[in-house]
């Protein structure tokens, strides 16, 4: 379990990118608190079952924006609200995952299980590329996973720099894959089924026309993906984590000098492979059944805390160096939870500051008297702003969806869930108030400015895309 001492941790957040991040969401937040004083403040009724009636609009004369002590304390007081409870949990499963994948490092599981995939297919990279990014983007379109995957990173990066990529090229094929799967959802809980359900549509309706959305998608990042590892393969120097994959390749190195022997690493093998299996099956139980799937994460918090730690000592069969390896997991992935806190304050003060109603009562003027497809375009846009503040899917698709369960606009129920769905997944991995974008570029040493500016193309060409397959919806009556 030897490491070197420029790869003590898993997670590399170097202070530069953590000064950058930390810096860029502060600024969002001191924005929110000042719209707080610019915006008129408003509540909405309720019905007779306590739920909000969005028909009943009543602005608050008279108040002023959120206290300033209390807007700069948001990063604190926000795990003390009603989304506290997600928040801590999030941040613990992000801790626990981290842990276990330093302590799967150190005993030499990732090296063993890379090393095995890589070998198989050396002469058949590009295959193995598309195939992972597709097994990706169907997790994030038909389980709705996206936060989950985090856990998948560290294996997939390492693969990639092992086939001669490096950790970019696993950042994209998997978390952005996820995330384009995400909004390209066909029967995502969190977006399809939990919009139709609030709005009164049939999920399964025209649902060839999401699958044929998901191809689309599914080619066009395809095509980034190649682009950039084509580029790379002229000129590694082009690398965007150049620097992270020598610290990887080095600590590969001197981990190779103290081999296991063969045996050991069979054992080493098998005991992760088993171990990641189980957490894939994990994952996909508590997604696919309703029962369980409030408590996916709080599973595998459970499962990582426990499990991490026994595949460590079945493969190391030392108990205090796996101890001291989970230890550094846990403090190194501590920085992350500081982008949670920021990044969620910005909610927490729109809603202290009862704004958030204002915003919401703004779209039925913003619709009226327009085309379907302007009326369409509207809403994509109106929704795009309440992503940037809003970044849980369930959360907003109440807020929304429940909205326009109510209002008269001249589209279908389908069309409406689609416009959600477009405008609540591609910015999961494009807005700085997405912790799991931060917290991934974190893991891969690169800072998010870096990322907006290479990923500029792709999100253009997806917005084109987006508004002709909402065009072309409205044209043949989705």
């Amino acid at each position: 379990m030897k490491k070197t001492e420029k790869q003590k941790t898993l997670v590399n957040l170097s202070a530069k990118t953590f000064i950058q991040v930390t810096v860029l969401l502060f600024v969002l937040m001191l924005a929110a608190i000042v719209l707080t004083y610019v915006i008129p403040k408003g509540a909405f009724g309720l019905k007779a079952d306590g739920t909000n009636d969005y028909t009943d609009y009543r602005p608050i004369e008279g108040a002023k924006g959120i206290p300033i002590w209390k807007g700069l304390l948001a990063p604190i007081l926000v795990f003390g609200s009603s989304n506290g409870l997600t928040l801590i949990m999030l941040s613990l499963f992000l801790v626990t995952v981290f842990a276990a994948f330093q302590v799967m490092s150190d005993v030499g599981g990732i090296r063993a299980l890379v090393g095995a995939v890589a070998a198989r297919f050396q002469k058949r990279r590009a295959l193995l590329l598309a195939m992972i990014a597709l097994v990706f983007m169907a997790f994030g379109a038909f389980l709705g996973l996206f936060e989950e995957m985090l856990s998948m990173l560290p294996i997939v990066t390492a693969l990639c720099v092992l086939l001669g990529y490096d950790s970019f090229t696993g950042f994209l094929v998997c978390i952005i894959a996820c995330g384009f799967g995400f909004a390209s959802a066909i029967t995502n809980p969190f977006t399809v089924l939990l919009a139709s359900e609030i709005i009164g549509a049939n999920p399964m309706e025209h649902i060839w026309y999401r699958i044929i959305i998901f191809a689309v998608m599914y080619l066009l990042l395809l095509g980034f993906i190649f682009l950039y590892v084509k580029r790379l393969c002229k000129d590694p120097a082009k690398s965007l984590t150049l620097a992270h994959d020598e610290a990887l390749r080095a600590a590969g190195k001197a981990e190779g000098q103290n081999a296991p022997v063969p045996q050991d690493e069979k054992r080493i093998r098998v005991t992760y492979i088993a171990f990641l299996l189980v957490c894939l099956g994990l994952i996909i139980l508590c997604s696919a059944t309703p029962a369980l799937r409030d408590y996916t994460v709080v599973a595998l918090i459970a499962y990582f805390l426990v499990f991490g730690l026994l595949s460590g000592f079945l493969s190391a069969r030392k108990v205090k160096p796996v101890l001291k390896s989970f230890l550094n997991g846990v403090l190194g992935a501590l920085p992350t939870i500081v982008f949670i806190a920021l990044a969620s304050s910005v909610k927490y003060i729109f809603d202290e500051g009862a704004i958030m109603p204002t915003i919401v009562h703004s779209v039925n003027t913003a619709v009226s008297g327009h085309s379907p497809f302007v009326v369409a375009l509207v809403l994509y846009a109106i929704i795009l702003v309440l992503e940037f503040f809003i970044s849980s899917s369930t959360a907003k698709a109440i807020l929304v969806m429940g909205m326009l369960a109510v209002v008269s606009v001249p589209l279908s129920k389908q069309m409406l869930v689609l416009i959600y769905t477009f405008a609540d997944g591609y910015t999961n991995v494009l807005f700085p108030t997405s912790p799991v974008l931060l917290i991934s570029l974190s893991m891969i040493g690169v800072d998010y400015f870096k990322w907006i500016k290479k990923s500029v193309p792709l999100f253009l060409l997806n917005l084109a895309l987006v508004t002709a397959f909402l065009a072309l919806g409205i044209t043949f009556g989705y």
